[in-house]
Order: C-alpha cells, then structure tokens, then sequence
C-alpha cells in the first residue's frame, strides 16, 4: 500500500461520517494525481467531483485550481478540503469560492496539517521512523535539509513554511469559522502514513503520552 493508499483509508471513515447522505453531491478540493477520496465517494453512491490541477483523467475531475474554475460548482451539498488549504495561494478567496458553491446547510470537512505543531521532538520521532531504503519521501527532504542549514528546527520550519507559502492551521480554523459555523476541531495523527512500520495508532500512543504533538487537524463547518 501506497503513502497516498494509506492516508485516504485512514482519513475516508472520518470524511464518510462528516458528509450527509447519498446521493449527495460533494466537491473535493485537491483530489490530487490519485484523485483523492472521489473514488471512495463514488463507490458509495455520491455525486462526486474532484478539482485539482494534477487530478486523474475523467468526467468526475477538472483539472484546475478551483478558484479558476470556469463552471463552479453550485448547490454542493459538501465540500472535502484534505492537507490542500494550506498550500493555495489565497485562503480566503478559495473559501469565498467554496461558501458560493454550498447549497444552504451544505458542510465542508476539513483535515489539515498544523506545522506550527510540528515541533522539534515530533520531527525526531518521525525521522528516526523513516525508511532507510527510500530517500525521497517529504520527511526525507526534511531531515536532509535541516542538518544541512546548521540552524535550530524551529527557525528550520518557520523559514520552510514562509517560503513555501505554507498557511498556517490556525488561521485557516479563523478563515473558516469567519464563514462557517465550526464544530471543535479535533488534532490526531498524521504522520504515519509516511513512516512504513508505524500505524496510526502507534502515532496515537506516542500522542497521548506527551513524546509528540498531534498535528492532523479535523473540522466540520456548515454553511448558514
């Protein structure tokens, strides 16, 4: 199983309970070259479409960024935003364009990453999981860099994220609740999708033991 095969199986029960009933029809924003949880949606009877630049081939994909969208979506009964708000460009555009797509009462079901969470204990943690047989995965390239920059991890992942443009979870929890009234967000584990011979609940363990922070952030907002 795939890094990506792990991650939507783990994340597809929480997305499922978040949704409303089938048929829906639900956007996902993000899906990705693998198409994210739009196979999964379908296969239960939703009307799914995912919108991404790299998504699949496909009637039920648009290959674009869904602020550019040239037919956007309207009465969308949901919308799943899986580890994508944080790289766009403009946050609040993008949710404007989602709350425009919501039907009335339409949710949107957020999992994100919080790297402001992602402290110098949690990295440690993980990079000590990694597979020594590949050396290109993100927390690869994250151990490599940061040995080579000859500064703390902190001051690493703070000059990271502002290059990459990387938003932080807590201003899009604002963004989100500024247009939406939230349920309270949830934090679980994130990592282990990356880290071959830890599961979920290993990461949960070291969670709830205080060794690491948990960094996945889960919301559920419903349009007014």
């Amino acid at each position: 199983m795939t890094q990506a095969d792990r991650w939507l199986a783990a994340t597809w029960p929480v997305v499922r309970r978040a949704l409303p009933d089938p048929p829906a029809r639900v956007v996902e924003l993000g899906c990705g070259t693998l198409g994210g949880h739009v196979p999964m949606l379908r296969a239960s009877g939703y009307d799914a479409l995912g919108v991404d630049p790299e998504a699949p081939d496909g009637a039920e994909y648009r290959r674009v960024e869904f602020e550019r969208l040239d037919d956007p979506p309207t009465d969308v009964a949901a919308v799943v935003a899986s580890t994508s708000l944080h790289h766009v460009e403009d946050p609040a555009d993008v949710l404007d364009g989602v709350l425009r797509a919501l039907a009335p009462g339409g949710r949107v079901v957020v999992l994100e990453w919080d790297w402001q969470a992602f402290d110098r204990p949690t990295a440690e943690w993980c990079f000590r999981r990694l597979d020594p047989g590949d050396e290109h995965g993100w927390l690869h390239h994250h151990r490599d860099a940061w040995a080579d920059s000859g500064v703390s991890w902190d001051e690493y992942l703070r000059g990271w994220a502002q290059e990459h443009g990387i938003h932080p979870a807590r201003e899009l929890l604002h963004l989100l609740g500024e247009r939406l009234r939230l349920d309270a967000p949830l934090w679980a584990p994130y990592f282990f999708a990356d880290l071959p011979e830890t599961s979920e609940e290993d990461e949960a363990r070291a969670i709830r033991a205080g060794r690491i922070r948990a960094t996945r952030v889960e919301v559920v907002g419903r349009r007014p």
